[in-house]
């Protein structure tokens, strides 16, 4: 609302009104401005959500200092979401579809982490929103995002083309027209760009359609399935707020160089116009996160509860879809990945030796995966990998989450130029 103010104001000409044209600018100001909103508006909120004696009812999962958590208020993705959408309302330019698909995606994942925290605590049902329904929410928002893309004019991109010359890279130009595609960045490969046509391209005349139902198949796979990852992830004070923070760092420079031809240029991968306003809700996004950390950070005075894990998740794989960047989600997202690929694979070699032997073995101690390290390894879990021996204190595991996540993200970003 406010660039929209400012440019009205700089065609008349008010001092310093043209800051808000840029990209840079109003990220910076959408960060601050979110984070601020979390710390102030988060007093309150929490406040407000121990009035009505919203707690958090927790499970005996024997783990140190578990007990000493119980009382502490959840739902306070509330604080996240009210963060997000007010920066982004301040600094974003409204009539971008990037911005638009985003607070759509917010508003949406929101509602649903609401819904089953609200069952949780109100109705006393520990299952909240069943299983079902909630798939169906997030496959819903993933058919959104997918048809949006295929049928908005405004969603476009410029695929890079290589000059070579004695097989090196001697320039990079663009196609002059924007275009649709379901090209796509790919790590760790000379030519990064992978189009989705490769996968049905034997079907012939009928491969123009199909590439779109596969796009949107994979869009709805990455959006519930990084949502669902952040919400196993959110076990420990500070986990998935600071782990979402680096991860949003990552996607906000990824959005920008995606967005100006010069940088996209230089690292070979798609100019996609408009995508750098994606990085103003990157930047808001961010500074939710930090700003929820001022009480989420050990020993938490709040919980996100599913209405922030699921928001959170949500908004990184459909943001990271809108820049034509899902496929380094496994790299940028590894903590969430690892999470929850430890509770699919514990489940599993449970189910096969229960059947095999009659008796259920467990490869962790404990999942999802920061729970292992919370355990003891002295032989009274049985367990295929029982280190660390000694069990590691919240804090710890936190930072260390953090630190290979902070890892990750550079990474990820260093495989624009590994090819």
């Amino acid at each position: 609302m406010l660039y929209y103010l400012f440019e009205y104001l700089d065609r008349l000409d008010f001092p310093g009104a043209g800051m808000f044209q840029f990209v840079m600018f109003r990220s910076a100001m959408a960060a601050l401005f979110s984070l601020l909103i979390g710390i102030f508006a988060g007093k309150k909120i929490i406040c407000g959500l121990q009035r009505r004696q919203i707690g958090e009812t927790i499970r005996n999962l024997d783990l140190e200092g578990q007990y000493s958590k119980r009382g502490t208020p959840t739902m306070g993705g509330i604080i996240v979401i009210v963060s997000i959408l007010v920066s982004t309302l301040l600094f974003g330019k409204l009539e971008n579809i990037y911005i638009i698909l985003m607070l759509v995606s917010t508003v949406w994942l929101g509602t649903l982490g609401f819904a089953d925290d609200y069952i949780k605590v109100f109705r006393k049902d520990k299952g909240g929103v069943k299983g079902k329904f909630k798939i169906v929410a997030q496959v819903g928002l993933g058919l959104i995002v997918g048809l949006t893309i295929y049928f908005s004019s405004e969603i476009v991109v410029r695929e890079n083309t290589e000059v070579r010359v004695n097989n090196v890279i001697e320039e990079v130009t663009y196609h002059h027209e924007d275009v649709k595609s379901t090209n796509t960045t790919i790590p760790f490969v000379k030519n990064n760009n992978f189009d989705y046509r490769k996968i049905v391209g034997w079907m012939g005349d009928a491969a123009d359609t199909a590439v779109w139902i596969v796009f949107i198949l994979v869009v709805i796979f990455i959006v519930t399935a990084v949502s669902n990852g952040a919400n196993l992830t959110d076990g420990l004070d500070g986990l998935t707020s600071g782990s979402s923070a680096i991860i949003g760092v990552a996607l906000g420079i990824l959005a920008y160089v995606s967005g100006r031809v010069d940088y996209a240029s230089y690292l070979n991968i798609m100019y996609i116009p408009g995508g750098d306003e994606l990085m103003v809700f990157a930047s808001s996004f961010v500074g939710a996160c930090v700003g929820f950390l001022w009480y989420n950070a050990y020993p938490a005075q709040v919980f996100m509860g599913d209405t922030g894990s699921l928001t959170m998740g949500g908004i990184i794989g459909v943001f990271a879809v809108l820049i034509h960047k899902e496929l380094l989600l496994p790299v940028l997202c590894g903590v969430f990945f690892v999470e929850a690929l430890s509770v699919i694979a514990q489940v599993a070699y449970f189910k096969f030796t229960k059947k095999k032997y009659g008796k259920g073995k467990r490869i962790f101690k404990m999942t999802p995966l920061h729970h292992h390290y919370q355990k003891p390894g002295d032989g009274s879990i049985d367990a295929l990998i029982r280190k660390p021996l000694v069990p590691l204190t919240e804090p710890k595991i936190v930072s260390r989450f953090w630190l290979v996540g902070m890892i990750l993200a550079v990474l990820a970003l260093a495989t624009l130029k590994m090819r």
